[in-house]
């Protein structure tokens, strides 16, 4: 994965991860878990969702996430649950045939090369297991973001430091391109799209919403080669505050804030 830093937000991300888990109810529609499902939660978060998989299926359920602030409050949420949180990448993991189904919810974006996690994930599956991911996709997977940062990128207190930044994303821009990508690295690709949300927000509420995730990416150290001051980084929110803000008041105090990404479902061929 990225260099992404979720630690430092994992405190608020239950209350501010309000796309990510609404998105995730059609993952769940695709996927559907069954009752003996082993399941690897790839991704996992504050275990909010790993915690409903424990109660759809009576097989192993393992959460997986680089971050140790969340996995530290997945563990301390889901106490007195069946389930395995490990802190690990996934590019890095050692299952071998042991899963009948992923699980990953707005975590594919952060893989920045995802070839050696894709190849860590058909080894963790079973025979005919499958994979099933949703994720923000396309360069502008969120226009209103996106509008957002590029006033960061052009203003003259930020634009100097703005220029060091390097994404730390995973971005194809269409259905067939994720296919390939799947199929090379050896799936079955069952279903793939592209799917555009609206959804209707105050700007404050926006706001929750980028630091729940882009955030982490934005002002993370690591993807401007060094650190950052506490000037660049109260910049950078005011000028994307402003933003929704100055959207939401041309709205009559709320804007439309669409998303477009990726679900897909991928099986592990029945032979290897």
């Amino acid at each position: 994965m990225s260099g992404a830093d979720f630690t430092s937000i994992s405190a608020k991300y239950d209350q501010r991860g309000i796309v990510q888990r609404a998105a995730s109810e059609r993952l769940f529609d695709l996927l559907g878990v069954r009752g003996g499902d082993n399941v690897l939660d790839l991704g996992c978060g504050t275990g909010s969702l790993t915690k409903r998989i424990r109660g759809m299926t009576t097989g192993r359920v393992v959460g997986l996430d680089p971050a140790e602030g969340m996995i530290e409050k997945a563990k301390a949420a889901c106490q007195g649950e069946d389930i395995e949180f490990v802190t690990g990448r996934a590019d890095q993991m050692s299952y071998d045939s042991e899963f009948e189904l992923i699980f990953c919810n707005s975590t594919f974006q952060w893989f920045k090369d995802p070839a050696p996690a894709l190849a860590g994930c058909l080894r963790a599956l079973r025979p005919g297991g499958r994979m099933g991911i949703q994720a923000p996709a396309t360069s502008r997977y969120c226009p209103q973001f996106v509008e957002a940062v590029s006033l960061v990128a052009s203003a003259p207190q930020t634009k100097d430091i703005y220029a060091r930044f390097s994404h730390p994303w995973f971005f194809l821009e269409d259905t067939e391109s994720y296919r390939r990508l799947f199929e090379n690295a050896g799936f079955a690709v069952k279903f793939a799209a592209l799917e555009k949300t609206v959804t209707i927000n105050s700007g404050q509420e926006v706001m929750g919403i980028f630091e729940s995730g882009a955030a982490a990416g934005y002002l993370n150290p690591a993807c401007y080669g060094g650190a950052l001051d506490d000037g660049y980084i109260q910049d950078f929110r005011r000028i994307v505050r402003g933003h929704f803000n100055q959207l939401a008041a041309a709205g009559n105090g709320k804007l439309e804030l669409e998303f477009t990404r990726i679900y897909l479902v991928a099986a592990k061929p029945a032979g290897e």
